[in-house]
């Protein structure tokens, strides 16, 4: 096979047909061709990468292999991209290529600008080209509504890119973008949605639950709406999933949802497709097979796939690092996240020893396999409080209130923190936001503490060696908050559910 650039001229046609027909060993190499071809090409043509190797006394005509280029120094935020003017970080030091600009001010609070060009919308354009394939009413009209802000952020842009472009290519798509206008979303589910065959809701997993509970309230019926559901920014739980599904009468968890592992620095880089959701799943079932594909970590990762005709991922001392083309290429980037990366062999391997069956439950459940490589991401480090010394993950407390019985009164968001009393004695602050028209009660404070205890017990040992000893003094205090007050809970793009202080 020849040598396959990032920008190589491939159709999406071309593209579509290698996620299908290319196996786990072509990928393997394919990603080893690209990454080592981006990484002389940005070390000769990128002035501040040049400057980066020459400070670390690199001589990249020395790096002839993809196991030498896993010798380079990786790079960051802090090493990198804050460490030289943006010029400097983009080919041949070009500013004034015509380029689409995303901001992000990460932890400092001081924006910084990514920009990028037609080949990331391409990029993204097959997910939606794949995601539009699998589903049930392919090539029948499809109103997609994008619920991302339309602010500086990537999300809302880029996607309409990148669904526009998958309509030029002849899709038939048709697009409207509220962000997160509830009420124009209200009103395009009760009178646009109707006139399609089939409705793509894309959004913040959060929000997109907001407005498919709004809409039941509002009494829209979803049922002919064909809801299919994208996500992005945030990793959510299975059975997050299968609640969504139900409230929206989507015909299967496996092609008909989909959530994007993406950044502003490079875009859409990984998602889930029918065969990620489904290992996951499966994993899921089976604490050794958990164990053997993600570890001895007590959390639930997002598990996705990725072509590395695009973008390409290392571990390295469960540090996640990219390799990615762009306007502003990136080599061994850091991107601040853990976990680890798996070959679909490796997986398909690892699951097999301990019972599991890829593709015996792919085709009961009629889920495509890709045989694409595998990249799996924990929430960051902090995303979470400790308490005790436990450290106290939100998704547990999220999985909690999931339950379908506390969601008829409550919106599943929260905010935790652990605080220190007058005795000074931590303890754990969950606070909740309640649905519109409901009331706190002592009795629904009971069943919510109840329900995020029991799951702490279950999935948390250090919580649950704390309980065994401390007992109540770690079972969470609960305050309920009405729906979107602004304290905790503004109608914002992404809800913050650990407090700092």
């Amino acid at each position: 096979m020849k040598l396959i650039s990032p920008k190589s001229l491939l159709s999406s046609e071309e593209v579509l047909k290698m996620i299908h027909k290319t196996n786990s060993a072509e990928w393997t190499r394919i990603q080893e061709r690209t990454s080592l071809h981006l990484f002389q090409k940005a070390a000769s043509r990128v002035p501040a990468y040049k400057d980066f190797l020459k400070k670390n006394k690199i001589n990249p005509k020395s790096i002839t292999s993809f196991r030498e280029l896993k010798n380079v120094p990786f790079t960051n935020k802090q090493n990198y991209l804050r460490a030289y003017p943006m010029e400097a970080l983009l080919w041949d030091g070009n500013i004034r290529a015509p380029f689409v600009f995303s901001a992000t001010s990460g932890s400092t609070g001081k924006p910084f600008y990514f920009p990028h060009g037609p080949d990331l919308d391409f990029q993204y354009s097959i997910l939606a080209d794949l995601f539009l394939e699998n589903g049930a009413y392919k090539n029948k009209p499809t109103l997609v509504l994008i619920t991302f802000g339309m602010g500086v952020w990537i999300g809302g842009v880029f996607t309409f890119q990148a669904f526009e472009l998958a309509s030029k290519r002849g899709k038939n798509v048709s697009i409207l973008t509220p962000g997160i206008n509830k009420a124009e979303i209200m009103h395009a589910l009760r009178d646009l949605a109707p006139n399609f065959t089939q409705t793509i809701l894309i959004g913040y997993p959060p929000f997109v639950k907001d407005m498919l509970d709004d809409a039941v309230l509002e009494g829209i019926d979803l049922r002919p709406l064909n809801i299919r559901l994208m996500f992005a920014a945030e990793g959510f739980s299975e059975r997050f999933r299968d609640h969504l599904v139900k409230a929206a009468h989507v015909r299967s968890p496996y092609l008909d949802t989909l959530n994007i592992y993406g950044t502003a620095d490079i875009g859409a880089m990984a998602y889930e497709t029918p065969t990620s959701i489904l290992a996951r799943r499966l994993a899921l079932s089976n604490d050794s097979g958990f164990k053997a594909l993600f570890g001895p970590i007590e959390k639930t990762p997002t598990l996705a796939q990725y072509n590395p005709l695009f973008t390409s991922f290392e571990a390295e001392g469960g540090s996640i690092l990219l390799t990615g083309d762009n306007a502003m290429p990136l080599v061994r980037y850091a991107v601040g996240d853990t976990g680890g990366v798996h070959s679909f062999d490796e997986l398909q391997d690892r699951m097999k020893e301990n019972g599991l069956s890829l593709k015996k439950q792919a085709k009961a459940s009629r889920a495509p396999l890709y045989q694409l490589p595998f990249v799996y991401v924990y929430e960051r480090a902090d995303f979470s409080t400790k308490l005790y010394g436990a450290i106290m993950y939100p998704e547990h407390v999220r999985e909690a209130l999931q339950d379908e019985k506390l969601l008829a009164h409550v919106t599943g968001r929260f905010a935790m923190r652990a605080l220190t009393n007058e005795k000074h004695d931590q303890y754990l602050e969950v606070n909740v936001e309640l649905r519109e028209h409901t009331k706190h009660s002592t009795e629904l404070s009971e069943r919510v503490q109840t329900a995020i205890t029991k799951n702490l017990l279950t999935r948390n040992s250090e919580y649950r060696n704390n309980h065994t000893s401390m007992g109540k003094r770690v079972v969470p205090e609960i305050i309920f908050w009405p729906h979107e007050d602004p304290k905790y809970f503004k109608p914002t793009i992404k809800q913050k559910w650990v407090i700092k202080e």
